[in-house]
């Protein structure tokens, strides 16, 4: 046991069970559905003022090498952690995305368990984004 009480491995199976439970849950599917968010519909929304919360869960790296303007930087590991970090209440609609899904399905299900109501992902995330020559922010 660790110092904080928790066998080793422990946190790595936890992070290991929300990854494949994100991923059963449709987490990496890229099909046009009402919990998600079109790039041409989030980056209108941006430009009108009107943008949900963004949320990117990649790595630092992946973050700034470019990013969906205005998103916020919440690595998806660090959510159950990190939720306060979301402006705004748990109602408000707030889109997730990482490169091509799993890592979004993973903070789906971590702020959904937090209390979110409104999680949606970016369709297609940052992949889809980039081979759409959206702008990006760094």
């Amino acid at each position: 046991m660790s110092a904080s009480g928790r066998a080793p491995g422990s946190l790595v199976q936890a992070l290991a069970a929300l990854v494949l439970l994100a991923v059963g849950a449709g987490g990496c599917a890229s099909a046009s559905t009402p919990d998600r968010v079109t790039p041409e519909a989030l980056l209108a929304s941006i430009g009108a003022g009107t943008a949900p919360v963004i949320v990117d869960v990649r790595t630092r790296r992946e973050y700034e090498a470019g990013h969906v303007p205005g998103a916020l930087h919440v690595p998806f590991y660090t959510l159950l952690v990190r939720q306060d970090d979301i402006p705004g209440p748990r109602e408000r609609v707030v889109v997730v995305y990482c490169e091509h899904g799993p890592r979004a399905g993973v903070a789906r299900f971590a702020l959904r368990l937090s209390g979110f109501t409104d999680v949606r992902y970016l369709d297609g995330h940052m992949a889809g984004w980039k081979e759409r020559g959206l702008l990006l922010s760094r």
